[in-house]
């Protein structure tokens, strides 16, 4: 069966977005004044949380505090992650993120052979639509058939809705896709939806449990489409009778 289409996560695996999330959720802490800031170390534990509205109130049920402030933050998560989503779509339009080694190419690899293109990410529509304006210009979202997010499904990674999602969307069955990831969750997702899977870990990933993967690489960089198909659809070996028949037509 044929590899009708590329199924990439977002956040990570287009591009290590990770950074600039980051720096968003601090500048909204700072803005109302919550007294937070999110390091790197403590950031790499807190993506364990999928989801950036479940991050932030993961982090408040974290915190040592009384029942009627908890409420009044969790109150005010869905306001915190609107402004963060704002504030990285600023840093992304300024070129504070690039896509990682090898995404354009394959992209485009991939649309030139006729090969469909999707997203299934558990961020919202605007930061993918920001980062791919930033990234890849007017085209950028052209370039996708299907563009699946977060708050499309009830269950959010590792659950598997999204990638099953973008399958149906696509109108295709898991064998005819691939799925390219960056983190355990991410890979949990999709192989639960039935895909094979690539995984190409980032400084936030690299120490996941990629059990399961089809194949993990440190980028996409030196990978091209053909190879990419046969590594996840190689072809079968005839068996000794078969070769035998063949040898003698």
């Amino acid at each position: 069966m044929s590899i009708e289409a590329l199924i990439f996560d977002v956040d990570g695996t287009l591009a290590d977005t990770e950074e600039a999330h980051r720096i968003s959720f601090n500048s909204v802490f700072e803005q109302y004044r919550l007294g937070w800031t999110w390091t790197r170390a403590e950031y790499r534990q807190l993506l364990e949380v999928p989801g950036g509205k479940e991050r932030i109130a993961s982090y408040i049920a974290s915190l040592p505090l009384g029942t009627a402030e908890r409420q009044r933050l969790l109150a005010l998560v869905p306001q915190l992650h609107a402004d963060k989503t704002r504030f990285y779509g600023e840093v992304v339009s300024e070129g504070g993120v690039t896509l990682r080694d090898g995404v354009e190419r394959l992209l485009n690899e991939a649309v030139a052979q006729g090969c469909h293109l999707a997203i299934a990410s558990t961020t919202t529509a605007a930061n993918i639509n920001a980062l791919l304006n930033a990234t890849l210009g007017p085209r950028g979202l052209d370039l996708f058939a299907v563009i699946a997010c977060g708050d499309q499904v009830r269950a959010k990674k590792p659950a598997p809705d999204i990638y099953r999602l973008a399958l149906d969307t696509l109108g295709l069955p898991p064998e005819q896709a691939l799925a390219v990831e960056d983190s355990a969750h991410g890979l949990r997702a999709a192989t639960a939806a039935g895909l094979w899977t690539l995984v190409t870990p980032t400084f936030w990933t690299q120490d996941s449990d990629f059990r399961g993967a089809g194949l993990v690489l440190p980028s996409l960089a030196g990978l091209g489409l053909d190879e990419l198909i046969r590594i996840a659809r190689p072809a079968s070996t005839a068996s000794p009778v078969q070769a035998l028949y063949q040898e003698t037509r």
